[in-house]
């Protein structure tokens, strides 16, 4: 008979958060499958819907074999197909496309802290998954012609070796040209900033509660002073800066096709990954300046994540993740 082995707390983990992404992923996608028009981009939204279904399947096994209880997520009550249509086509490919990237992403770390078998050919398979589909819509996008490039720098002549201390600085006196990771990070950051305050914008026209609609507001206000943050240090050194467009977003504002739980675990959610990034950001860009511009923006951003969060504590919409056994409590109980 073969042994079985529990989850571990990282396997617990991730498998948690992936419930709770498909579960969003499936309630988003829902609705951008009854809105779209575009021929060429509707396969690729319902082929991220059809891996949501597959998603939450397999993870429901995984935790009713473990005889955990299986995440609510959510629900039909989260979102309405039949709202008016809120995003434009573009925007839900660009949607995709950040969709994919995050999965892989995740699905890369989950392989790193997970060992029990099946377990790890859940993650494998996704990332597999994820790669694929990514590929597709980025294919769709370059076909579209709707698809920003990273900048191209110029190919050096040979490799040259730092020699002056001076290469690190960036706050006093002339900062030295941008150099490829910290052109690239940049880059990024802009273009999440951009997709995040389109998304958040159209949350903002629809959201019901007037808190919800104020913090919504905040976020657009802080993800564009971020890109335009980032986008001068761009063209201080001469680098083509990724436009963003308004027209992401619809009109629509009367009907909201999600609630406002659902909106502001999105919106948290995309706070906390940019936090992610900024770290990341930090580890491969060299200048003082821009590391300090990152350290900065990301203790503002940190704040705003915790004011989101006792927004969906007061409002009982935090989903709790698996945890220890408080055992203290468990003394304190007993007579």
């Amino acid at each position: 008979m073969k042994q079985h082995i529990p989850l571990t707390a990282s396997e617990l983990t991730y498998l948690w958060t992936s419930y709770m992404n498909a579960s969003l992923t499936k309630a988003v996608s829902s609705y951008f499958i009854e809105k779209v028009h575009d021929d060429e981009i509707k396969p690729i939204i319902q082929e991220i819907l059809n891996m949501s279904y597959e998603a939450l399947d397999k993870l429901t096994n995984l935790f009713q074999s473990d005889h955990h209880p299986v995440p609510k997520g959510f629900t039909r009550e989260d979102v309405n197909p039949d709202a008016p249509k809120l995003f434009t086509d573009g925007f839900m490919l660009e949607y995709v496309l950040n969709e994919c990237a995050l999965g892989m992403n995740y699905a890369s770390m989950s392989l790193d802290s997970c060992t029990r078998e099946d377990v790890y050919t859940y993650y494998s398979n996704l990332h597999s998954n994820f790669n694929k589909l990514h590929k597709k819509a980025l294919d769709v996008s370059l076909s579209k012609g709707t698809y920003v490039r990273p900048p191209i720098i110029p190919t050096p002549n040979d490799v040259d070796f730092v020699k002056k201390q001076t290469f690190l600085t960036g706050w006093f006196g002339e900062r030295r040209p941008l150099v490829a990771p910290e052109i690239s990070s940049l880059y990024a950051n802009i273009k999440r900033n951009a997709l995040g305050a389109s998304l958040l914008t159209g949350f903002s026209q629809v959201a019901s509660s007037k808190e919800v609609r104020s913090f919504l507001l905040r976020g657009i206000d802080i993800a564009k002073k971020h890109i335009t943050i980032f986008s001068d240090i761009l063209k201080e050194s001469d680098v083509p800066v990724p436009m963003g467009s308004d027209t992401m977003v619809t009109t629509s504002s009367d009907i909201s096709p999600f609630s406002d739980k659902l909106i502001m675990y999105h919106t948290n959610g995309m706070i906390v990954q940019g936090i992610g990034f900024y770290g990341y950001s930090i580890s491969v860009n060299i200048r003082r300046d821009i590391v300090s511009h990152y350290s900065r923006l990301m203790g503002e951003v940190a704040l705003f994540c915790e004011d989101g969060t006792n927004i969906m504590i007061k409002n009982e919409w935090l989903e709790e993740p698996p945890q220890m056994v408080d055992r203290d409590a468990l003394s304190k109980t007993k007579k």
